[in-house]
């Protein structure tokens, strides 16, 4: 798919620049294709999926996971200075920045107005979007590692929509582009973009995003027709600024400004640092247990921060497993909560490798 510009909007040269090269490979690099999407059983052996010819395409080897990624490397680094500013902001993205100033700014007050009840209200509301996040939009909607009622489904989702990483839709469009195209040129969080973009940038940067999923413009979400099909995911993308808005209304009305600064400020700017740490460090620092094609690692300090999902070379390698922490001593809240929902009924066919599955991505 070709991109096009909005008719109506002035096209700079960096937005002519981005769509260009967003839609056009670099130097004797090969698209992933649709048979090396990852699953339990579709990916070739590693020694067959290795794109090598020359320095500039991506380099795998099964002892050493190459950290730098020179295609992605080289897109990147041709972009002009001053692309991220520089360009044509949508309303998404002017709105996603200023929530972002607007609860760091709430966070950096929180330490001056201490309240014991703000800070009981930050907890749990901090788990709530946490889990919200790790188990809702994650392992359920991403990956459908497991099935729950509707009902909690979408309860899930609105937990995880406070957590300042977007509406479900252009989380699980995001997502789903980076396990197809993880550390190419087409991987709209590759952690060759930096740990600023991975960590906050991609939130509000609509087009560029789209870009990297070949679609011609913010908001066309081609990957997750099966959310765009259901009323609630469509309202919630429609609406999604106001949610936070009425949150911190009500913690206001409830307790005044010192439940502004920590149950909405604080608790949304740890919850989404530490939600959106794997996308950078889990590709950079760890260990890799796996032969997953990818720069992945399982890095126990994230897991220990994102309830669980630092295990991050486990998670490439088995995408669909509804456990990231294979062994016993990797820590997994989440995992451990959905053994419980499963346990009361409420958490059905869930998905977990096979032993034949491991044995084929385990490193010797």
């Amino acid at each position: 798919m070709s991109l096009a510009f909005h008719p109506t909007s002035p096209v700079s040269e960096t937005d002519k620049w981005m769509t260009f090269h967003a839609n056009t490979p670099p130097d004797g690099c090969q698209k992933k294709t649709e048979n090396t999407m990852t699953s339990f059983t579709s990916l070739p052996p590693l020694s067959t999926h290795i794109n090598a010819t020359s320095d500039s395409l991506l380099i795998k080897t099964r002892d050493d996971i190459t950290k730098v990624v020179a295609v992605e490397q080289e897109f990147e680094r041709k972009l002009p200075n001053g692309w991220f500013w520089f360009r044509k902001w949508d309303f998404e993205d002017v709105a996603s920045i200023s929530w972002f100033a607007g609860i760091h700014v709430l966070a950096a007050c929180a330490p001056f107005v201490h309240d014991s009840g703000a800070i009981r209200v930050g907890t749990v509301l901090g788990f709530l979007t946490g889990f919200g996040i790790t188990l809702g939009y994650h392992r359920l909607i991403c990956h459908r590692s497991f099935k729950v009622p509707i009902w909690l489904e979408y309860f899930l989702a609105y937990c995880g929509a406070h957590a300042f990483q977007r509406d479900p839709m252009f989380y699980a469009n995001t997502h789903k582009n980076h396990h197809r195209y993880t550390d190419t040129y087409r991987d709209p969080v590759a952690p060759t973009h930096g740990f600023w973009y991975c960590n906050m940038g991609w939130f509000f940067n609509n087009d560029h995003i789209a870009a990297k999923c070949r679609e011609s413009r913010g908001g066309q979400y081609s990957k997750v027709p099966e959310l765009k099909a259901q009323w609630f995911y469509r309202f919630l993308h429609d609406t999604y600024f106001w949610h936070p808005a009425v949150l911190a209304a009500m913690l206001y009305l409830h307790g005044g400004f010192p439940y502004l600064a920590w149950a909405m400020g604080m608790r949304a700017v740890v919850v989404h640092h530490f939600a959106s740490l794997a996308t950078y460090a889990s590709h950079v620092w760890g260990e890799r247990p796996w032969n997953s094609p990818d720069t992945s690692t399982n890095n126990w300090w994230v897991a220990l921060l994102t309830l669980g999902e630092g295990w991050h070379n486990n998670h490439h390698a088995f995408p669909r497993s509804a456990r990231h922490g294979m062994e016993w001593w990797e820590f997994d809240p989440t995992w451990l909560l959905i053994k419980f929902l499963q346990l009361v009924g409420l958490a059905t066919n869930v998905k977990l490798p096979t032993e034949a599955d491991k044995s084929r991505f385990l490193l010797h």
